[in-house]
Protein backbone atom coordinates (compact mmCIF):
# COMPACT_ATOMS: atom_id res chain seq x y z
CA UNK A 1 0.00 0.00 0.00
CA UNK A 2 1.44 3.40 -0.93
CA UNK A 3 2.60 5.55 1.99
CA UNK A 4 3.02 9.32 1.67
CA UNK A 5 4.70 11.72 4.10
CA UNK A 6 4.03 15.43 4.49
CA UNK A 7 5.51 18.17 6.66
CA UNK A 8 2.67 20.05 8.39
CA UNK A 9 1.78 22.65 10.98
CA UNK A 10 -0.46 20.15 12.83
CA UNK A 11 1.23 20.40 16.21
CA UNK A 12 -1.12 19.26 18.99
CA UNK A 13 -4.09 17.06 19.85
CA UNK A 14 -6.53 19.91 19.15
CA UNK A 15 -5.00 20.37 15.70
CA UNK A 16 -5.35 16.64 15.02
CA UNK A 17 -9.03 16.87 16.03
CA UNK A 18 -9.50 19.84 13.70
CA UNK A 19 -8.03 18.06 10.67
CA UNK A 20 -9.71 14.69 11.37
CA UNK A 21 -13.01 15.35 9.56
CA UNK A 22 -11.16 16.59 6.48
CA UNK A 23 -8.83 13.60 6.19
CA UNK A 24 -11.51 11.09 7.19
CA UNK A 25 -13.73 12.45 4.39
CA UNK A 26 -11.03 11.88 1.77
CA UNK A 27 -12.00 8.57 0.10
CA UNK A 28 -8.48 7.75 -1.12
CA UNK A 29 -7.05 7.87 2.43
CA UNK A 30 -7.30 4.57 4.28
CA UNK A 31 -5.25 5.46 7.39
CA UNK A 32 -3.37 8.51 8.58
CA UNK A 33 -1.44 9.73 11.60
CA UNK A 34 0.54 12.80 12.65
CA UNK A 35 3.79 12.58 14.58
CA UNK A 36 3.41 15.72 16.71
CA UNK A 37 6.64 14.84 18.57
CA UNK A 38 8.64 15.23 15.34
CA UNK A 39 9.79 18.85 14.80
CA UNK A 40 8.47 18.64 11.21
CA UNK A 41 5.03 17.38 12.42
CA UNK A 42 5.04 14.57 9.86
CA UNK A 43 1.69 13.42 8.51
CA UNK A 44 1.80 9.85 7.23
CA UNK A 45 -1.01 8.81 4.90
CA UNK A 46 -1.71 5.34 3.52
CA UNK A 47 -4.17 4.08 0.95
CA UNK A 48 -4.14 1.92 -2.16
CA UNK A 49 -5.21 4.85 -4.35
CA UNK A 50 -4.16 7.84 -2.25
CA UNK A 51 -3.83 11.04 -4.30
CA UNK A 52 -1.23 13.47 -2.91
CA UNK A 53 -3.06 16.53 -4.25
CA UNK A 54 -6.24 15.51 -2.39
CA UNK A 55 -4.32 15.19 0.88
CA UNK A 56 -2.73 18.60 0.34
CA UNK A 57 -6.15 20.10 -0.36
CA UNK A 58 -7.85 18.46 2.65
CA UNK A 59 -5.21 19.63 5.14
CA UNK A 60 -5.12 23.14 3.64
CA UNK A 61 -8.92 23.35 3.89
CA UNK A 62 -8.60 22.50 7.58
CA UNK A 63 -6.37 25.56 7.92
CA UNK A 64 -2.94 23.97 8.24
CA UNK A 65 0.27 24.30 6.27
CA UNK A 66 1.36 21.19 4.40
CA UNK A 67 4.11 20.25 1.97
CA UNK A 68 5.34 16.93 0.59
CA UNK A 69 8.45 15.38 2.11
CA UNK A 70 10.96 14.43 -0.57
Amino acid sequence: MPTLHFKTSINCANCVRAVTPFLDAEPTVETWRVDTDNPAKILTVEGPNVIPEQVLKAVAQAGFDIEPVA
